[in-house]
């Protein structure tokens, strides 16, 4: 139901639980399809919304205005992401495993949803009707908690998806602390957001949370990359959109190769480049570098100062390549591409809930099959255990 009508935590939480319930007999690539085409219908009032957002945003910085602002063309691409979920194979039902026993009896592995979702989030207006759409699409009724920073924006979007099957809850912390509590009503809680909004969600949660960690992401480049290459991948992960988590916050550079520093100056001189200040998610035009020692090195830094997110390297060595790749803990690993590919779209997964940087039970980008879990379907003829 909407905001405005004031509902506790627990009737909340209950009509989600109804709503999941629902939702496994309903057509929910439909349901996906008709909100879509609402909000391209409703992009003037949308957009209206948002407009009262920025206006109140005089506080935020460039890059969490950049992530609020709404324009056609953004409204456009949050419409066509919604449909290529919509399209997307439906992962419920899906039998991932199947086999037969001894004893005659049949056994599948079967996906089925998980049930109710909670998300809490910043000011990423977007995450709304993607966030919207994955839980429609894979049977999960939405709770969604945005920022009070979009909350114009985040009720227009909502009100273009059924009642029930996915609400907005209102930005007030005592609601929030209570929902976090009915552990018995729903299912997993996702944050997104900075450390401070997931520390405090992970501390104060009875309700199992899958962590969307800030982007600390790195370059290593090897001293055979190709420098060409290298560069443009820097220029491509730094620039094309600093204010999101697949950014590129840190370039390590083989001492072997020190003046490709100077390089990349040149290549952006629009970018203020900081020799220190590890482990930063800027979301910003600026970016931190480091010398190292060879691969050695590099994996020692990345390990000390990385958030499990996205690294990268540049080398033309495969062996070294794929030392990097087995050897580097986070939930995407590149080599020669840019981190910006660690996002659900881009690999494939249509639009995602965000990035997990947790390992249970879902590491990276989560889509439509990372919303559900598996569950154990028995078919006998009258076997009992002896």
């Amino acid at each position: 139901m909407r905001p405005e009508l004031k509902l506790s935590a627990l009737e909340m939480a209950e009509r989600a639980r109804v709503a999941s319930r629902e939702l496994l007999k309903a057509d929910r690539a439909k349901l996906v399809l008709e909100a879509a085409a609402r909000i391209e219908q409703r992009a003037p009032e949308i957009l209206a919304a948002n407009e009262i957002d920025l206006s109140r945003a005089r506080d935020l910085s460039p890059a969490m205005i950049d992530r609020l602002r709404l324009d056609g063309k953004r409204l456009g691409d949050i419409a066509r992401a919604m449909r290529e979920v919509a399209a997307l194979p439906d992962p419920v039902g899906e039998v991932v495993e199947s086999y037969q026993r001894p004893n005659g009896l049949r056994v599948e592995r079967v996906r089925s949803p998980l049930g109710v979702i909670l998300m809490i989030y910043e000011a990423r207006p977007n995450v709304t009707a993607e966030a919207a759409a994955l839980c429609l699409r894979s049977g999960n009724a939405a709770l969604l908690r945005g920022g009070s920073e979009a909350l114009q924006t985040n009720s227009a979007l909502v009100s273009c998806f059924e009642e029930d099957f996915v609400q907005l809850v209102p930005p007030e912390r005592a609601l929030l602390d209570e929902l976090l509590q009915l552990e018995d009503r729903i299912d997993l809680c996702i944050p997104r957001g900075g450390p401070s909004l997931i520390r405090f969600i992970a501390e104060r949660s009875r309700v199992p949370v899958i962590k969307h960690y800030q982007g600390v992401c790195h370059l290593y480049v090897a001293p055979d990359a190709d420098l060409e290459m290298a560069e443009r991948i820097v220029v491509n992960a730094k620039t094309q959109r600093p204010g999101v988590c697949n950014a590129l916050e840190c370039v390590l550079i083989d001492g072997k190769i020190h003046d490709f520093e100077l390089r990349l100056r040149r290549a952006m001189p629009q970018v203020e480049f900081v020799e220190g200040e590890y482990g930063t998610e800027f979301l910003d035009l600026k970016i931190s570098y480091a010398f190292v020692d060879g691969i050695d090195q590099a994996l020692q830094h990345i390990a000390r100062y990385g958030s499990r997110h996205t690294e990268a390297i540049a080398t033309r060595d495969p062996a070294q390549a794929e030392r990097f790749l087995r050897e580097v803990d986070a939930s995407c690993v590149l080599w020669n591409a840019s981190t910006r590919f660690n996002d659900g779209g881009e690999l494939g997964l249509g639009a995602e809930i965000g990035i997990s940087t947790s390992k249970l039970h879902a590491y990276g980008p989560m889509g439509l099959r990372e919303l559900t879990c598996t569950r154990f379907v028995v078919r006998g003829d009258g076997q009992v255990r002896t």
